[in-house]
Formats: C-alpha cells, sequence, structure tokens
C-alpha cells in the first residue's frame, strides 16, 4: 500500500463514492477547528488540536468517523443512529452528513482538549 502523506491525497485516492463526502466533512472540520493541523496516522486523516480531534475515512459504502473521548461521551442519543462501536460513526455516501451535529462534536472535544492543554 502506498504511503499517504496529505489529507488531499488521501480523499483523491480514497474509493470515489466517498470522495464528495470526505471533502464535505474535512470542510466541516475546518470551520468548526480552524486552528487544527491536518495529519495521517493509522492511514487515515485525523485533526489535532491540542491533542488528537477526530479521524475520518472513507469506504465504498460509508465514510467512517473515529470519534476522541469526550464527544464520544457528550451526545449519546443524537450518535444513536450512526454508531456501530464504542468510538465510530457510519455516514453512508447516499445521505447527507449531519454538519450540525459533527461540528458541534467537533467542538467540544476541541473545547475539552484546549481545557486539559491548559492544565498541563
Amino acid at each position: 500500500m502506498k504511503k499517504i502523506r496529505s489529507v488531499s491525497e488521501y480523499i483523491a485516492t480514497a474509493p470515489k463514492p466517498s470522495q464528495p463526502i470526505l471533502k464535505q466533512l474535512r470542510k466541516i472540520i475546518k470551520v468548526a477547528a480552524p486552528k487544527a493541523e491536518e495529519r495521517i496516522s493509522y492511514l487515515m486523516p485525523y485533526y489535532s488540536y491540542h491533542g488528537r480531534l477526530i479521524y475520518f475515512a472513507g469506504y465504498a459504502k460509508y465514510v467512517g468517523v473515529y470519534l476522541m473521548d469526550a464527544s464520544r461521551k457528550a451526545l449519546p442519543k443524537q450518535l444513536q443512529a450512526f454508531r456501530t462501536s464504542k468510538s465510530t460513526l457510519r455516514f453512508p455516501v447516499e445521505r447527507k452528513l449531519p454538519s450540525a451535529l459533527l461540528r458541534r462534536l467537533i467542538a467540544i472535544q476541541a473545547h475539552a482538549n484546549q481545557g486539559r492543554a491548559k492544565t498541563l
């Protein structure tokens, strides 16, 4: 497997059906956490802001979003429809992303990371 070096490269090599959703998700993250740094880890994109913020991955039929602790615990009822495991959400490529929910989750995690960074 070729080593992916950037989020743009990851999206360009992801399965075609997931690419538009990945691009939209990237924009959502950049709006919700404009100071977050884009990185690649575990062969997928992740965003760092005073620690790990969020990961995502594209597949042929869905986009996976992988949450960190604070965002994972914050809105259990709202996440229930998308959850496949403790920290994994799946969004089918044929459906619209829940942009407001994702922005809120990212903001929650960014706030938690920032607070933790201040106490260190």
